[in-house]
C-alpha cells in the first residue's frame, strides 16, 4: 500500500486535516437511507447553516467545490440569460467558463491578475443593460491571493439593481467573513478541502427564496445537480445520490471545532496568520502579487518568484529537503509566483516553518535580498 508521510502542506487546498477528524471517517458504513444518516445530515445541515450566517435552504453535494458553482448557474438560469461576471484570476475565468458552456450570455469584465474587481464597473454595465439577470464573482481568488470586495459588490447588484446574485466562496467561506444573509447573497457554493479541514468531496451551496423563484423558469440542462431534488430528499433526511458518508462523518467533527472556536475566532486567526504570512515573506525581501494590502487574502498569499530563479527546482527542493509543499502559479502566472495557503487546520507555527525553509534554500538557488 501506498504510504505518504505527513507533510507540512501549504496549498490552499486540499490542506491539512486534524487527526482527530482523520479518525472520525473512519467509523462504520451506515445506510445512507436509514435513521442515522438522517440525523446526521440533519445535524450537519442546520451547523452549515451557521458557518454560512444564513436562514436559506443549504444544501450537501457529493462533488468538487466545481460541483457547487455549476449547480448554482443550471438551476437558476436559462441559455441566453444575460449574466455579468467579473475575473481577476483563474477560478473567476473557470465560472465564467461553466456559464459559457451552458449557454450564458456573458458580459465579461476583466481586471488584473493580483489586482481587486472593481464595483464600480459591474455597476455601469448594471445601468447600461436593465435586461442583465444576474450577477456573479468570485469572493475570494485562490490563484492571485486577493479578496475581492463582495459585500460592496452584493450591495450594487442586489440593493441597486435587484439582480440575482451567485458566488464563488470556494476558498472563503469558513475562514473569511461571508454573512450569506446580511449581504443578501443569492447561491453561494463552497468546498470541503479548504476551511472545514476535511478531504475532497463534498460541496455546499445556499439558495434563497429569490434564486427558487429564478428555478421555476430556468431551462439550463440539470440531472445530478438538480437542487429541487436535493430539496426533496433532505426533507426525508437523505440525499438524491449516494453521499460521501465518511467525508460526512469529518465534516460533523469539523463543524463542531468551527462553531466551538466561534466564527470571529475563527476569522480573526485566519487575519493574525494572513498578515504574519505576508510581514514574514517581505522580511525575506520577497514582493507579493497584491498591491493593496486591503485585498490581500488571508487564506492564500501569492509570491512572486524572483527574478532567474528557477521555481520548479525551488519547489522540489522545498518539498524533498524541507517537507514543505506549497502551490505553483496558475493560468498566465504559471511560472511567476507561488503560492502560500493558510487556511483551515494551520497555525503560526507551520508559517514560521515554511519561511524557515525559505531562507535556508532561497540564497542556494540563487537569490539574494540585495
Amino acid at each position: 500500500m501506498l504510504k505518504i508521510e505527513p507533510q507540512n502542506l501549504r496549498t490552499p487546498g486540499p490542506t491539512p486535516i486534524p487527526d482527530d477528524i482523520v479518525e472520525a471517517m473512519g467509523n462504520p458504513m451506515i445506510n445512507h437511507r436509514g435513521p442515522e444518516f438522517d440525523e446526521l445530515i440533519t445535524k450537519v445541515t442546520a451547523q452549515l447553516k451557521q458557518v454560512f450566517m444564513t436562514s436559506n435552504d443549504l444544501f450537501i453535494l457529493t462533488a468538487s467545490g466545481t460541483g457547487a458553482l455549476e449547480a448554482s448557474l443550471v438551476n437558476t438560469l436559462s441559455p441566453g440569460d444575460k449574466v455579468v461576471a467579473a475575473t481577476a484570476g483563474s477560478f473567476g475565468d473557470r465560472f465564467i467558463d461553466m456559464a459559457v458552456a451552458f449557454g450564458a450570455d456573458i458580459t465579461r469584465l476583466d481586471f488584473e491578475w493580483g489586482e481587486p474587481v472593481d464595483p464600480d464597473a459591474i455597476r455601469q454595465v448594471l445601468r447600461d443593460d436593465p435586461e442583465v439577470k444576474a450577477v456573479m464573482i468570485t469572493h475570494n481568488e485562490t490563484s492571485t491571493g486577493v479578496t475581492h470586495p463582495l459585500e460592496e459588490i452584493a450591495r450594487i447588484a442586489k440593493q441597486e439593481f435587484d439582480k440575482l446574485l451567485l458566488v464563488d466562496a470556494v476558498s472563503s467561506l469558513g475562514c473569511l467573513p461571508l454573512p450569506v444573509d446580511a449581504w443578501d447573497c443569492d447561491l453561494v457554493g463552497t468546498a470541503s478541502q479548504k476551511g472545514f479541514m476535511i478531504p475532497p468531496g463534498l460541496a455546499f451551496i445556499s439558495v434563497s427564496e429569490r434564486a427558487w423563484e429564478a428555478q421555476k423558469t430556468a431551462t439550463m440542462p440539470r440531472f445530478y445537480f438538480d437542487l429541487e431534488e436535493a430539496k426533496k430528499t433532505l426533507e426525508r433526511g437523505q440525499t438524491p445520490f449516494t453521499p460521501n458518508v465518511a467525508a460526512m462523518y469529518g465534516l460533523s467533527l469539523g463543524l463542531d471545532k468551527i462553531l466551538d472556536e466561534g466564527l470571529e475566532g475563527v476569522f480573526g486567526r485566519h487575519a493574525a496568520i494572513g498578515q504574519h504570512t505576508r510581514d514574514r515573506i517581505r522580511e525575506l525581501g520577497l514582493e507579493l502579487l497584491v498591491s493593496d494590502e486591503r485585498y490581500a487574502s488571508n487564506t492564500v498569499t501569492a509570491v512572486k518568484m524572483p527574478e532567474g530563479i528557477d521555481g520548479r527546482a525551488l519547489m522540489g527542493r522545498l518539498r524533498t529537503e524541507k517537507n514543505v509543499v506549497l502551490a505553483g502559479g496558475q493560468g498566465k502566472l504559471s511560472t511567476s509566483i507561488f503560492r502560500i495557503g493558510h487556511l483551515g487546520h494551520v497555525t503560526e507555527d507551520d508559517i514560521e516553518e515554511v519561511i524557515e525553509a525559505l531562507r535556508e534554500l532561497l540564497p542556494e538557488v540563487g537569490f539574494s535580498a540585495g
